[in-house]
């Protein structure tokens, strides 16, 4: 899908741990204290990069409650900021003291508004699949997205003001 799409790829992220997906090493590193790593996420970034030299939008909104759990602290401050750099976009939709506007909606990434793919966690946080919906779904998908952007702020403007 992600060869596939030619204008945009958006991805909800709902939960507070990742910990046991993608980048665990580095993970630890941050916990232990030491520096972001030299190539830090690189293969992600030559990927985004190319999709947005060729004009397609890479997004995500991640719903927040502070304080912040250790693993958002790292995937902000070391994912986001990194990432950023190669033209993804984020945003924070933070909801501290106040009730979700999408309570009960999951993980997914929709892309160019047409096809959906829920993501699937662990309770700790560990990767376990994903499943494409039929293309009647996508609509229901691009709302809770709708909604997403609609409650978010840009994610350099939220770090600014509660980022480490």
């Amino acid at each position: 899908m992600f060869e596939d799409f030619r204008r945009e790829a958006f991805r909800l992220e709902t939960l507070d741990d990742y910990g046991r997906s993608g980048n665990v090493d580095a993970y630890r590193l941050f916990l232990s204290g030491e520096p972001r790593p030299e190539g830090y996420n690189e293969d992600w970034r030559d990927e985004v990069r190319g999709h947005v030299e060729a004009g397609r939008r890479v997004y995500r909104v991640h719903v927040v409650t502070r304080p912040l759990t250790p693993y958002l602290r790292y995937e902000l401050s070391w994912g986001y900021t990194t990432n950023s750099t190669a033209g993804e976009e984020f945003f924070i939709l933070d909801v501290t003291g106040r009730p979700s506007p999408l309570s009960g909606v999951g993980d997914f990434w929709l892309f160019d508004s047409l096809a959906a793919a829920p993501m699937y966690y662990t309770p700790d946080g560990e990767f376990v699949g994903a499943d494409v919906l039929p293309d009647d779904r996508a609509a229901e998908y691009a709302a809770y997205r709708d909604t997403a952007l609609a409650h978010a702020v840009p994610f350099a403007d939220w770090w600014a003001t509660y980022g480490d």
